[in-house]
């Protein structure tokens, strides 16, 4: 299928869950992932009209998005070390993984040198898995208010990552976790929170049914990456 059939039938995908969910589809906003992909793609994917792209490395971004076109947003998706915050204050609009408090405090240093205030999300490991990033939910909700006071971040929702799975309905749970956590989150700061970044290729339309205004597509959309695809020609 060419990229504009891809869109398409993900659009559709969309609507569908929201109707099942008894949800408005503007409701929930596809977020492109282009991690290895050329700004020649994201172009054909902006003239298609996408507009909200994610990368997950800095240093693939920084050299990108100045090939892209000018009018596109761009989130922060990946796990962010803190000598890279400068640059993704810079390069981006949000930042979806902040997962610890010194990260936090870091990027609203930088965001004060750049007299700009940087909206982020709040990534969880919501089933503690070892070899994943995010904050533990207990954690999470000790620390919200000291993050929440941090001067130049705007707590925009939670992001999370499930474990990996080739049955979409396990990650269910891990949805409805996080969409507790965001309720818990707001009861404590005593603000709404608006958004629930969770589902991906493969799940996307099971975290739309439990919430997720934020879904990140990059295989469904693009197709394989191209050094995955070449691993599995030479495997």
């Amino acid at each position: 299928m060419s990229l504009a059939e891809n869109l398409d039938a993900i659009q559709q995908r969309i609507r569908t869950a929201c109707e099942r969910a008894g949800r408005e589809p503007g409701s929930v906003t596809l977020l492109a992932v282009t991690k290895g992909q050329p700004p020649e793609v994201v172009s054909a994917a902006a003239r298609l009209g996408q507009v909200l792209f994610g990368e997950n490395k800095v240093q693939e971004a920084r050299a990108k998005i100045p090939l892209c076109p000018g009018n596109l947003r761009w989130h922060f998706i990946g796990h962010l070390q803190s000598n890279k915050c400068r640059d993704a204050v810079e390069l981006f609009e949000m930042i979806q993984s902040v997962d610890s408090l010194s990260l936090a405090r870091e990027i609203s240093k930088r965001a004060e040198a750049a007299a700009r205030k940087v909206p982020v999300m709040l990534e969880v490991n919501v089933a503690g898995e070892a070899s994943k990033f995010g904050y533990a939910p207990e954690k999470l909700l000790a620390e919200i208010k000291e993050l929440n006071a941090l001067p130049r971040l705007e707590i925009q929702g939670l992001m999370t990552v499930p474990p990996w799975s080739a049955e979409p309905e396990k990650a269910r749970p891990h949805f409805r976790r996080l969409r507790g956590l965001k309720a818990d989150s707001q009861q404590i700061l005593g603000a709404s929170l608006p958004h629930l970044s969770m589902g991906m290729s493969g799940d996307f339309e099971i975290a739309i049914e439990e919430g997720a205004t934020l879904v990140r597509i990059g295989t469904a959309l693009f197709g394989p990456r191209a050094r995955a695809r070449l691993r599995t020609e030479t495997d």
